[in-house]
């Protein structure tokens, strides 16, 4: 059996971060992640613009439900997707372009 494990992080007013929240759960649907952002904002979770994550869709329809915030796709996970569309000859090239 799998678990998906998801940590939060978040930079606090000073800049620095501070993991935020955990939870391992059964799956990634919309209804874990919801349950997880909830659960953030009823223990002191406030002033949330701008979520930087995969681009997992129950993930994003949670963020923009739950919380009201932007979201972003992160870098990690953005290159190695936009690099799947492009001859491995090209990797070089698109990827100092896309940076």
């Amino acid at each position: 059996m799998s678990f998906a494990a998801i940590i939060a992080v978040t930079a606090n007013r000073d800049g620095r971060r501070e993991t935020v929240g955990l939870r391992i759960g059964p799956s990634e649907a919309e209804t874990f992640w919801s349950a997880f952002l909830k659960e953030l904002l009823l223990r002191g979770l406030f002033g949330v613009n701008l979520v930087i994550s995969h681009a997992h869709e129950g993930l994003k329809a949670a963020i923009a439900r739950v919380i009201g915030a932007t979201w972003q796709r992160c870098r990690v996970h953005f290159m190695p997707n936009a690099l799947a569309h492009v001859p491995k000859g090209q990797h070089t090239v698109v990827a100092a372009a896309i940076q």
